[in-house]
Formats: C-alpha cells, structure tokens, sequence
C-alpha cells in the first residue's frame, strides 16, 4: 500500500538507466572487437576486474528501486502504544480467595500476575486498582505511576462477602472522575475495567438480578462505553475453613461469562498461576496496543542508503569509478 500512486514512474527511469547502462557497455565491448591484434591488446591493456564491475551499478540500481518505494510512501499496520487510555484493574479479595487449590494461594497468585501485569502495560495507559469484598475500595486511582499500583497490590487484605455489583460501580466512578480531568476535544479517553474474581455475589443481596446487583452494573458499564473483560480465577475444588468447618468456594463461571457480556467485554478462564500470566499478558496487549496505519518510507531510505555505500565501497575494491 503506498500514499502515492506515482510510484511506477519512478522505476520506469531506473529500468531506463539499467537499459542505458548495458547499451554503453554493448558499444564499449564493440568498439574492442575492432582492434584487430587481441594478442597485443591484452598485453598492453590492463587487466580488468571482469564481471565484479558490474556489482557497484547493480547495487546502486538497486538502491534506486528502494528509494523510488520509499518516495513513494510505503503504508503498513503495526502496534502502537495507546495513550491516555484508563485501566481500572478490580480484584475480589473475600475470603475465598485464600483457598489453596492454586498454590500458594490463590490472593498471592493473583497478586503476583497483577504486578506482572502492570509491568507490562505501555507507560502512556493510566492504570488504576480496586479491590472488594463486602464494599469496595479504590486503592489507587487512575495513574502512570507503576510502583504505586504494585505497592497497593502487594497490601491486599482479605475480608468477608463480594459484592461484585459494587465493585463495578465503583471502578466506573473513578474511571469518570479521571476523564473528567484529562477530557480533551475528543472527549474522555477510552477506558477498561479488568475484573478478577472467584466467586459469586453475596451483597448487598444474592440474587444477581437484583438493581444493585452485578448484572445491572455490567449493563451501567456498556452504557458508558467501558467495556470489562470478567476473568474467572480458581477450581472447582477450592476449600477454606470457616470456624473449624471446611467450606467450597468452587468458581462462578457463569456469573463472570454473564458480565462480560453484557458489558460488552470479554471473559477469560484462569485455573493456575500460568493460565493467570499468560491471560494478563494478552489482555496487557489488547488493551495496551491498537493497530494503525504507519509510514515505512524510512525503513526503505535506510535499506537503499546502506546499497549506495557498498556500491561505492565495492567500486574502490575493485579500483574503478562509480558509473
């Protein structure tokens, strides 16, 4: 794809210089065949480098043919880094999540892959952090600041009851009171919420129907044009003790599946610490990157200013002008 569409002319002239080039050698080879005495030509005229003279023409030729293409404005799509986009990472932090069925914990391993995480993520995307149990709260808000992110992650405590719903509606908050700051003329940057959790709601009220509940938040998401990507993170044999009494925190699959769409997000299945890693390091490229359209003119100038002095370089080896 190129920005201009003259291209073809320019390699019209080069293969009109390459014609001239061997024209002019046809003529100077005819004008050798009429020397009549070779015998006495050939030891009277220096030895010439034979067909390596034609090295140094070739790769300026060519060279030529690689800056016409660059003249020409080559287009290619390649990954940008994203800028001023919001990532509200909310982390569900009840009790379940000190269940050891992903080892050492499951709240370390999701620790451990968030700060992985936020390593990963371009400098220029504003990365925020929520965690929840029975109430939400925002432990850092919106920020290029890394090592505030990962210190606040690294002091997550553990609390009764998930209120999932809550937790959405407080990453929405601070999503909004972020781009209220940083709107520009074309509005508020384009904002996520990552939402990790193990189990199903349990507060205000159980039922996920409910107005305060997880699924009318998810729809508050989409109708404000922030997507959440629902990873769902443990096994179905998770266990934890409350007052002495083994209880199962088996994942809630369907809960986390049903948030991202209606939020219009996507939803991701986590059961070990690699399938943690390797899901943040997809969604760290999804939501960190886009694909747009990029000028490659200089990677051709570069290519055809490198032919240009080895042609030159091959000239003085071989102890003749360039043509």
């Amino acid at each position: 794809m190129f920005a201009h569409p003259w291209w073809f002319l320019g390699l019209l002239v080069v293969a009109a210089l390459a014609v001239g080039y061997w024209w002019i050698n046809r003529r100077r080879q005819r004008y050798t065949m009429r020397f009549t005495n070779l015998a006495l030509l050939e030891r009277v005229a220096p030895k010439g480098p034979g067909r390596w003279r034609h090295v140094p023409m070739a790769l300026v030729l060519v060279a030529l043919v690689l800056m016409v293409i660059a003249l020409a404005g080559p287009q290619g799509t390649a990954q940008v880094p994203r800028n001023r986009a919001t990532v509200m990472l909310t982390i569900d932090v009840s009790l379940s999540m000190r269940a050891t069925d992903v080892e050492p914990s499951r709240l370390q391993v999701a620790e451990t892959a968030a700060s992985a995480f936020a390593d990963q993520l371009p400098a220029g995307i504003n990365l925020g952090l929520s965690s929840f149990a029975a109430t939400p709260s925002t432990l850092v808000t919106p920020t290029t600041d890394r090592q505030a992110v990962k210190n606040a992650i690294g002091s997550l405590q553990l609390a009764e009851s998930t209120g999932t719903g809550d937790a959405i509606r407080a990453s929405l908050a601070a999503i909004r009171a972020f781009g209220s700051q940083i709107r520009g003329p074309e509005g508020p940057p384009p904002a996520r919420i990552i939402l990790l959790s193990d189990g199903k709601q349990t507060t205000p009220t159980t039922d996920p129907a409910d107005d305060r509940g997880a699924f009318p938040a998810a729809a508050e998401a989409r109708a404000a044009g922030v997507p959440i990507s629902a990873i769902s993170f443990g096994t179905e044999y998770g266990e934890i003790e409350i007052d002495g009494r083994p209880v199962s925190v088996a994942v809630a699959d369907d809960q986390m599946r049903e948030i991202a769409q209606l939020s219009g997000g996507d939803f991701r299945r986590a059961s070990t610490e690699l399938d943690l890693r390797e899901t943040y390091a997809n969604l760290a490229e999804q939501v960190g990157y886009e694909e747009r359209t990029v000028d490659l003119s200089g990677r051709w100038f570069l290519a055809a200013t490198i032919l240009v002095v080895l042609g030159a370089a091959t000239a003085i080896v071989t102890g003749q002008r360039l043509p």
